[in-house]
């Protein structure tokens, strides 16, 4: 079997590294990280930069041009990948959605083959989903006011159980959603790309909105506030998506103007939220900064499934996740 140079691009746990090394007989794994980002929580694979004296760049450059696989993007100047790693026919991401990334960087017009790690962050999404909806069904902002007042008064509560919920999206991340409110008890709607011109049709009897999508052209501005208005007062809506699938100030005054319950937030517009968002100060709003998906055991998961694509790349076989440029996913 040929020599294959397998480049780690973001830092992992000593571990996983040793799994990619055995993966495959001819492995080469390139790892120094001394020369990237340091990670600011466990599973970190954004990080924060790290200053590269004149050596370490050129240490970094060398890598890069040896490199035949890459487990995640060139962190300094992803836009010159494909000049700066001649070799690279493949780049496992990290991430889910990565198409606005590609076409930013102007990767999606190069010849290297990318892959997500779409259903690695289902699980963990799917729960931020069902625990965002419950916060305001059960009606946790009220009770949290209640308990600061050492209020105790009984009042009748609300259930999910028997509650409509759609879905846009349904690739991995939208089943495992689907599945978690179906067995709690909830009527569940999926809305794939091939149907996303109904979407309107089916709002008006959606209890609670779950954003799975993408962000492709056909989803951004996705819900704004004509959809918004078709939702029944009292309806919920969560964002697991991204942010531009969701105009925000119509959200905003959907909210402000009570007929929405609450909004259950993962992404935004602009990220990191702005200080001066009216998005921090509302009751009716769950605040995550995109990190629903992160769990600690995202790095083992991320890892199986590359070493797994690593024995198909290598055996010419076809790829999991495998990204389509006309998709946008």
């Amino acid at each position: 079997m040929p020599h294959t140079a397998v480049l780690i691009a973001t830092y992992l746990e000593p571990e996983h590294v040793d799994r990619i090394a055995a993966a495959a007989p001819g492995v080469e794994v390139l790892y120094e990280p001394e020369l990237l980002p340091v990670p600011r929580y466990r599973c970190d694979h954004t990080g924060t930069p790290r200053p590269l004296s004149a050596a370490q760049g050129q240490r970094w450059e060398g890598l890069l041009a040896r490199a035949d696989v890459s487990f995640d993007f060139d962190w300094q100047d992803p836009a010159r990948l494909a000049q700066r790693a001649p070799r690279l026919r493949w780049v496992q991401a990290t991430s889910a959605g990565i198409g606005g990334f590609v076409q930013r960087t102007g990767l999606e017009r190069s010849d290297i083959t990318f892959t997500t790690a779409a259903g690695i962050h289902a699980v963990p999404l799917a729960e931020f989903a069902v625990a965002g909806a419950l916060y305001f069904v059960k009606g946790i902002p009220e009770l949290r006011r209640r308990q600061a007042a050492r209020s105790w008064e009984r009042y009748t509560t609300a259930q999910l159980a028997g509650r409509t919920v759609t879905v846009v999206g349904v690739g991995g991340m939208g089943r495992q959603v689907a599945r978690s409110f179906e067995a709690l008890g909830c009527t569940v709607a999926g809305v794939g790309r091939d149907r996303i011109a109904a979407l309107d049709d089916l709002l008006p009897a959606t209890d609670v909105l779950v954003l799975c999508c993408p962000l492709t052209p056909e989803t951004e501005g996705l819900i704004g506030a004509k959809q918004l208005e078709l939702l029944p007062e009292g309806a919920i809506l969560v964002n697991i998506s991204r942010g531009p699938v969701v105009d925000e100030p119509a959200l905003v005054a959907a909210l402000t103007g009570g007929r929405l319950a609450g909004a259950a937030l993962d992404v935004f517009t602009a990220e990191p939220l702005p200080a001066a968002s009216p998005l921090w100060d509302l009751d009716s709003v769950l605040v995550s900064p995109h990190s629903a998906s992160t769990v600690a055991t995202e790095n083992a998961a991320i890892t199986d499934l590359f070493c797994d694509n690593l024995r198909r790349h290598l055996a010419g076989e076809p790829l999991r996740n495998l990204y389509h440029r006309d998709r946008g996913y």
